[in-house]
């Protein structure tokens, strides 16, 4: 079994940065596909990002596309966010996810994940 725990989230004004991060533990995470997700207040439950186990694909849901990179680093057992051009709309909880899979194509449901995070407040002000 995975435990995944987040950090790095904060209040940033609006074009601002912020880089989460997704510290794994239990199992290495290198044969599972890795993802993040948000949840706005009154929302479901938004895809943001995912990235393949080999580090080869990544995906992006369109909203955060250019603005949002998805990186992980295997050997540290780690999966980050970084956020950049932020808006008051990326306002969210931010949650790690992973897969027991390892594909050459991400899941960007959320129900094809089987470990999540507790999440990560991101706060952005106008």
């Amino acid at each position: 079994q995975v435990q995944l725990a987040e950090s790095g989230g904060g209040l940033v004004q609006g074009g601002g940065s912020l880089r989460l991060s997704c510290a794994a533990s239990g199992r290495t995470i290198s044969s599972y596909d890795m993802g993040w997700f948000r949840q706005a207040p009154g929302k479901e439950r938004e895809f943001v990002a995912a990235i393949n186990c080999l580090r080869t694909i990544t995906f992006y849901g369109d909203s955060v596309k250019g603005r949002f990179t998805i990186s992980r680093d295997n050997t540290k057992n780690m999966l980050y966010l970084q956020m950049d051009s932020l808006q008051p709309e990326d306002t969210a909880v931010y949650s790690c996810a992973a897969r027991n899979s390892c594909s050459w194509s991400p899941s960007r449901g959320k129900d094809n994940y089987n470990y999540w995070g507790q999440g990560t407040q991101v706060t952005v002000s106008s």
